[in-house]
């Protein structure tokens, strides 16, 4: 239980460092570039990825022995089918004319669970 709370607790620095990145890169877009925020979010994706599985292949889930080619895969496919959820969802909240920040700030809180679970169960197993 105490290894699971740890790995846990990676997850959630790796998790909120990619996330940052993934806003800030967002914001500097929309704001220097003047990208529609679903445009910048495509970008910012593609880049917070590598913070993503580069964090928790060294950290998160150091002990993984599976090789790098099979959890890229994997883990490009769990972040594909989250980058859907994320981009339908940052569309909907727009629609509904929330702040662009505001409303990424809420894509990017729901789906951690979903890629933790599946990164745990099935893309470092």
């Amino acid at each position: 239980m105490r290894k699971l709370f740890y790995q846990l607790c990676r997850f959630g620095v790796v998790g909120l460092i990619a996330s940052g990145v993934h806003f800030m890169l967002v914001v500097a877009l929309v704001q220097q570039f003047q990208l529609e925020p679903l445009a910048a979010n495509v970008f910012a994706f593609f880049v917070s990825f590598q913070v993503s599985y580069w964090g928790h292949r060294s950290w998160t889930f150091s002990e993984s022995e599976a090789s790098h080619a099979v959890t890229l895969r994997r883990l490009l496919t769990v972040q594909l089918c989250n980058f859907s959820a994320n981009e339908t969802l940052f569309y909907v909240f727009l629609t509904l004319h929330l702040p662009y920040r505001l409303a990424l700030l809420f894509v990017l809180t729901i789906l951690p669970i979903f890629t933790f679970a599946s990164s745990k169960l099935w893309v470092f197993r």
